[in-house]
């Protein structure tokens, strides 16, 4: 019996990696706002839902395949962004640790918070589009903030969706579990 669920959970989370990849790799391509994208949101829910560390893939592979299509760049900023994403798949798992699943809304706004922190010190430090100086590092700060608000809409549309998916999915089988037992 515990080989028969392994096998089925093992299918589920086959399932949910393939559709979390195909989600946030259309959430990029599609025309969209700047920054509006499911990829934070999925990094959030991968550290939350898998039991294996090494499923932090599933964001890894949907920014891959997005930027072998899209274009690469500075490898540096690139590394900063796929970083960033490490963070969100921790804040993740802390909501799985601690069993606060009702507050992934919250943690998608940390981080998102830290992303423009983040990744927007790191196109300052590393890119020459600002001056190396404190006014260069509050321009670039300000005129991200289109951006940081685009951001934030998409991490919280997306993770009410996916953590909200999840939920459904999750008193639908409850349901047809209790049916299931009445007949």
């Amino acid at each position: 019996m515990k080989i028969k669920k392994t096998i089925k959970e093992s299918k589920n989370d086959i399932i949910v990696f393939v559709v979390l990849i195909i989600l946030g790799v259309v959430s990029r391509m599609v025309p969209h706002l700047a920054n509006f994208t499911a990829v934070g949101a999925i990094s959030l829910f991968a550290g939350f839902y898998f039991k294996k560390q090494w499923k932090i893939i599933a964001p890894l592979a949907i920014m891959f395949i997005s930027d072998s299509f899209l274009g690469f760049y500075d490898l540096r900023l690139m590394f900063t962004v796929y970083f960033c994403l490490f963070i969100y798949f921790i804040l993740g798992a802390y909501i799985k640790q601690n069993k606060i699943v009702f507050r992934a809304v919250g943690f998608s706004l940390l981080g998102s918070v830290l992303f423009f922190v983040i990744t927007n010190f790191a196109v300052w430090s590393f890119a020459s589009w600002y001056p190396h100086t404190s006014t260069g590092l509050l321009s670039c700060y300000i005129m991200a903030l289109p951006f940081f608000f685009n951001s934030l809409l998409g991490d919280v549309f997306y993770t009410s969706v996916v953590f909200g998916a999840y939920a459904l999915v999750l008193n639908v089988a409850r349901i047809q579990k209790f049916l299931a037992i009445k007949n």
